[in-house]
């Protein structure tokens, strides 16, 4: 995969301050099954993220870009365990997207290309169960009124995690 691709800079908010290419090196720290660990180095201090793509999309015809969820961490502005959405297409204005580990469910809020939960309490619980679960699906609504889910292996996503707390140095 195409580092530029996996940037966490592109899942933020549209408020967010985005760096300019020439600010930031990217390193690939690993991969674990369907799961990819990186390190940005900013002006602003280090960028430590994953990112996992699903193992299954439908309805699986439906032409879309790439889905992806992250975990981000960012220690120089004391954010740990990000977790965000990119469903490869824009949401439907005013939804929300619902994302499922195993039997436990979060809702999420949606912005254009993207989906969040809304603190950092939710953020903290999808993370942990993530690392507990097997699989998880994101279920949205496209901007021209398609229903979609996508499902994720979690095999791999405790290493890959283990690889970006190393790296910003998270204790867990």
């Amino acid at each position: 995969m195409i580092a530029a691709l996996a940037s966490p800079v592109l899942a933020q908010p549209s408020g967010a301050a985005k760096p300019k290419a020439a600010e930031s090196k990217t390193e690939h720290l690993g991969d674990a099954q369907n799961w990819s660990a990186y390190v940005d180095t900013l002006k602003s201090g280090k960028v430590c993220y994953l990112v996992g793509h699903p193992v299954k999309s439908e309805p699986a015809n439906l032409k879309r870009g790439d889905i992806m969820i992250y975990v981000t961490h960012r220690p120089a502005e004391k954010t740990f365990n990000v977790v965000s959405f990119m469903p490869g297409y824009p949401y439907k204005d005013g939804s929300d997207a619902e994302f499922t580990v195993e039997k436990t469910k979060f809702d999420l809020f949606t912005s254009k290309e993207s989906a969040w939960a809304r603190d950092a309490a939710t953020e903290k619980a999808i993370v942990e169960a993530m690392v507990k679960g097997k699989d998880a699906t994101l279920k949205g609504t496209s901007a021209r009124g398609t229903t979609t889910t996508d499902t994720f292996s979690l095999a791999g996503f405790t290493q890959a995690l283990g690889m970006i707390d190393k790296a910003c140095g998270v204790k867990r």
